[in-house]
């Protein structure tokens, strides 16, 4: 709930917000907006997959006090020069999941999250790869693997 595609509904309607001038300002927007903490990410270039139908906001402009993305300047609503390849994405804080890049994965979009516990730094973990999440298997898992966790979610 607090990491993905951002769509906004409007006219009765659900729609993606483009990546043009997308960032953790307009990130940290929704990220209130959704009670998700801040954030920690701005993912572009249709991270969390590509959206469909109307692109309603473009060249997002927050200053970052905005109480919801809907007041933020952007373009006009539906007036946009984007595809759905550009689709914009945010990585909260909150929800009870942290968030971090994961070095050696072999894809540079990689995250690793803990989910299902009421800490940011306990759970279960869960990798993203390949615009996928799916769980780490505990075989040969020991101390030394959760450690690195830890240490790349900032928790000790």
């Amino acid at each position: 709930r607090c990491a993905g595609r951002v769509e906004i509904f409007h006219k009765k309607h659900w729609g993606t917000v483009c990546d043009d001038n997308w960032d953790l300002l307009d990130a940290d927007v929704v990220c209130r907006q959704l009670d998700c903490g801040r954030a920690l990410s701005a993912p572009g270039g249709a991270q969390f997959g590509r959206g469909d139908g109307i692109i309603w906001m473009d060249e997002t402009n927050c200053t970052g006090l905005e109480s919801t993305l809907s007041t933020c300047r952007a373009r006009l609503w539906g007036i946009n020069n984007c595809y759905h390849e550009e689709d914009a994405g945010v990585v909260c804080s909150g929800g009870g999941w942290s968030f971090s890049k994961v070095v050696g994965l072999g894809q540079v979009d990689d995250q690793v999250r803990l989910v299902n516990f009421n800490s940011r730094c306990a759970g279960r973990v869960e990798i993203f790869h390949k615009k996928h999440w799916g769980t780490v298997c505990d075989d040969n898992w020991d101390l030394l693997d959760a450690d690195v966790v830890c240490r790349q979610l900032d928790c000790g």
